[in-house]
């Protein structure tokens, strides 16, 4: 080993600078590591914490290198033009040295341009270049494997990446700062997907945090916290279904949607398993599409995945990244669309994640009048910063791509549409004209949707807004937040409290089961009863039906036969399409196995209606492909409230005609007049009193036929016994 007397000044790191790498608080210390030139040729140093031998291997010799201190070893070399070398780092307790690549010696992983679209926030494939993404580069000595890692902390005097690979020391691997666009980076070599990592940041202030990487793509299982460097291997077999989703038209097509928590359908059962079950169970049912709550890396898993930790990481309760691809292709390859939860409007406070990231607000708005949910007890992002924005909207387009979702539906969008929004006086900021609007997340919205739809036609985006905001679905090039659907609220909230109602008072409020129609067509819906509407002490729907078991399944036969006929596309939550009679909890599985849950073979009935509803939601055009257009529905009966009967005709565009009768009273209709704009035959293709449903039974003919008698101002009539509580389709027959 040489003498460090020998060593030229030049080679040694100035005290300062030496003072801030070993208390991990210096911003360039690639300026000190790796290979530099000097007045009498090239120094290299290292820092290897713990080591009891560096030797440079160089030109195929071996140069013993200098300590300085008990941690950074120094080479000194004649030469002045730079050369491929590795380091053989021997540890204690080993007689074999480690060879490996210097980390010090590698150029910036992102380019100028890369930099300038994050500082601008438009970098539309932001994961690409920050969190941790594996990589080769090929140099004179061979191919060097490892991991690039990214992040963005402008406010932070110095990061370092820790994690297995080097104790969990940030003395070991500080990161660079380039330049003034707040993003850090360094390449490690020799590590690979399965590495556990996070970032040590030290604030302004002097405060060390321990951070979870914002765009890592995997994570620990919870209470876990650190992320993991991952690196998908799945070989895709959904290319027919890729190929055909950009021509495809939401308006006219028919989607009825399973919402599903993945980790209570059944529980203890992984991606891996839910590939083969539960594809299985909604192809049997006959859903076009099936909606997870987020499968974003969360915390707290009574959230139900609504208080995301890591927006690109799948969670890992349920199995690792590939394993949820696999899920997605294997519903891909059996005809059904994938819908995700997508959660941008708030974050939880977690110290190890988003909040205060580098110290003061990052990514959340520093005033807490906009800048927290109180009620959630989260934070809310900063729409108004173009870094977070380009954070969220790379985000969607990150399940997009690399997940080959088909959609996001956007939860409480409401929350950040309005400034004011569940918070009392003083409590808020108004915009800059004095209103409740936030133009911020007006104008984020309006960039997620314009971008995902641009380069992913065919996808969806679905808003749960609950107001009457104009426009949700309208297109951003009319001054629409651009949205393919909005879930109907209104439409749910009127349906769900009169059927609530016993049959005896509903005439009473039969408005209220007729005004859906009124604003039917102000937006693009989608109908639901999703897991809101069973949780927090509303119990389910089955215990929102009035009377005894016959009638409680009796009426949501009926409502379920009134939902498959009303304009809209469809939403279930899991359970509802069998009358699950306990509230949903995500602690427990759904009671398919209990047979004391199931109220005799009622259940068994309702899920079997579930089924054949969906079958004819498919087949039958009239029943789908004017959803959005008031063509698509007549009204023939919708003022007779004492005797709570509904009917109209959906119509199809290729002139077919479902006639929908709803008896919503408690009181047969033996010999109901119903007029109709058409003669004919009608045949009867839906009956949810039918025995085979756990109905009544009642005889009803097949097929019936009009008269020429006008009533209600229509030129032909029906004659037709309509059953207490239930719902019939009758499909005109056409030559």
């Amino acid at each position: 080993m040489s003498d460090p007397a020998q060593l030229h000044p030049a080679d040694y790191i100035p005290a300062a600078d030496l003072d801030h790498l070993r208390n991990c608080s210096h911003w360039a210390p690639h300026d000190f590591y790796g290979w530099h030139s000097t007045p009498e040729g090239s120094v290299i140093r290292t820092r290897h914490i713990g080591a009891e031998h560096v030797e440079l291997l160089i030109d195929g010799t071996g140069i013993d290198m200098t300590p300085v201190g008990d941690d950074i070893w120094i080479a000194s070399l004649e030469r002045r033009d730079s050369a491929d070398y590795r380091f053989a780092i021997t540890w204690p307790g080993s007689d074999t040295p480690v060879i490996t690549a210097d980390p010090y010696h590698f150029l910036p992983s992102l380019g100028e341009q890369d930099l300038y679209f994050i500082n601008e926030g438009r970098h539309e494939r932001l994961w690409e270049v920050l969190g941790a993404n594996p990589r080769t580069y090929e140099t004179t000595m061979g191919s060097v494997s490892g991991t690039s890692f990214a992040v963005w902390a402008p406010n932070a005097a110095s990061i370092a990446l820790i994690g297995d690979f080097n104790g969990w020391n940030p003395a070991q691997h500080p990161m660079r700062a380039l330049g003034s666009t707040g993003v850090w980076e360094i390449f490690l070599p020799d590590v690979h997907a399965g590495a556990r990592y996070k970032f040590a940041i030290l604030t302004q202030d002097g405060t060390r945090k321990e951070k979870a990487d914002p765009l890592a793509k995997a994570a620990e299982v919870p209470p876990g916290t650190a992320s993991i460097v991952a690196e998908s291997t799945h070989e895709w077999g959904d290319s027919e279904w890729m190929e055909r989703r950009p021509h495809r038209d939401v308006a006219s097509e028919p989607m009825s949607i399973y919402e599903v928590h993945l980790g209570s359908w059944k529980q203890g059962k992984t991606y891996a398993d839910l590939a083969t079950e539960l594809v299985d169970y909604v192809a049997e049912q006959g859903f076009t599409h099936v909606e997870f709550l987020p499968v974003a890396e969360h915390p707290f898993g009574g959230s139900w995945g609504y208080q995301v930790s890591g927006y690109y990481a799948p969670t890992a309760r349920w199995g690792s990244p590939d394993e949820l691809r696999g899920l997605i292709d294997a519903f891909h390859q059996r005809g059904i669309g994938v819908i995700m939860d997508w959660v941008p409007g708030h974050f939880p406070k977690d110290d190890f994640a988003l909040a205060r990231f580098d110290g003061p607000a990052l990514y959340e708005h520093p005033d807490w009048r906009r800048g927290e949910q109180r009620d959630w007890g989260t934070h809310v992002f900063d729409f108004g910063r173009r870094e977070v924005r380009n954070f969220l909207v790379a985000n969607a387009l990150y399940w997009m791509e690399e997940f080959h979702i088909d959609g996001i539906r956007v939860d409480a969008v409401a929350s950040m549409l309005y400034l004011d929004y569940s918070r009392n006086e003083g409590e808020w900021l108004p915009n800059e004209y004095g209103g409740r609007e936030n133009l911020e997340a007006v104008q984020f919205l309006q960039e997620v949707n314009a971008t995902a739809h641009r380069l992913y036609p065919g996808i969806l985006t679905i808003a749960e807004e609950s107001t009457s905001w104009p426009g949700v679905t309208a297109p951003t090039w009319a001054d629409g937040l651009g949205f393919s659907l909005k879930w109907n609220m209104g439409w749910m909230n009127d349906t769900l409290r009169y059927f609530g109602l016993d049959p005896i008072h509903r005439s009473y409020h039969h408005n209220e089961i007729t005004f859906s129609m009124v604003y039917a067509y102000s937006e693009r819906y989608v109908l639901p009863f999703s897991h809101d509407e069973v949780v927090h002490g509303k119990g389910s729907l089955w215990t929102r039906m009035p009377g005894d078991t016959w009638n409680k399944a009796a009426g949501l036969r009926s409502l379920y036969g009134y939902m498959y006929s009303h304009p809209g596309k469809k939403l279930l939550f899991q359970g509802q399409e069998f009358g699950q009679i306990s509230e949903w909890s995500e602690a427990t599985s759904l009671p398919f196995d209990d047979a004391e849950g199931w109220e005799g073979e009622y259940h068994a009935g309702i899920q079997l209606l579930v089924r054949d509803l969906n079958r004819l939601h498919r087949e039958e055009p009239a029943l789908h492909t004017q959803d959005f257009e008031p063509a698509g529905f007549q009204w023939l009966k919708a003022d007779d409230a004492a005797n709570n009967i509904l009917a109209y005709i959906r119509w199809g565009t290729d002139g077919s005609a479902i006639l929908a009768v709803n008896n919503f009273g408690g009181t047969s209709q033996p010999d109901y007049i119903l007029g109709l704009p058409v003669g004919g035959d009608w045949d009867l293709i839906l009956n949810t009193d039918a025995a085979v449903y756990q109905g009544a039974g009642n005889d009803l003919p097949g097929s019936v036929h009009t008269v020429d008698a006008g009533w209600d101002n229509q030129p032909h009539s029906l004659h037709l016994h309509i059953p207490a509580m239930s719902t019939q389709y009758y499909r005109l027959r056409r030559a």
